[in-house]
């Protein structure tokens, strides 16, 4: 389990960006449960739709790529000074319902493969138990150059 200030202190993202508010389960080098609870408040409510609030599939997306980065650091623990882990790529995306205000996006991420900094990822996102995107992930873990 992480609580917000662990999440915060292994991901360099930070609001409006930070998509995970807990991590709820965590096996290392296998998987891990997360979530995002999705309030009304949103940012990009506003804009994507008025009237009918749908959460972006891209930031479902992103949601799971910070699931995983956290599974990769609890894995293969890395300096977050001296580290970062970038998304290199998503395959076999599916969108299947609606996320909206009010819903706990339910994050599931399993490694495929992991060989040195290269981590292949799947990842699923539910919402009641029902599934609402999926996707294959790959990331690598690489020097932070600020």
């Amino acid at each position: 389990m992480m609580d917000i200030e662990q999440i915060l202190a292994a991901l360099p993202h930070r609001y409006p960006f930070l998509l995970v508010d807990r991590v709820v389960e965590v096996v290392k080098g296998e998987r891990i449960h997360a979530y995002k609870n999705v309030t009304f408040n949103e940012q990009f409510f506003q804009g994507h739709f008025p009237g009918r609030p749908v959460m972006p599939g891209v930031l479902q997306l992103e949601a799971m790529a910070q699931a995983g980065a956290l599974l990769a650091h609890q894995s293969a623990p890395f300096d977050p000074a001296m580290k970062v882990i970038y998304l290199m790529s998503f395959d076999k995306v599916k969108f299947r319902k609606v996320v909206g205000p009010g819903d706990r996006l339910d994050l599931f991420v399993t490694v495929e493969r992991q060989k040195g900094p290269i981590w292949k990822l799947a990842g699923e996102a539910k919402v009641d138990g029902a599934l609402v995107s999926e996707a294959l992930m790959m990331a690598t873990i690489a020097d932070r150059k600020d």
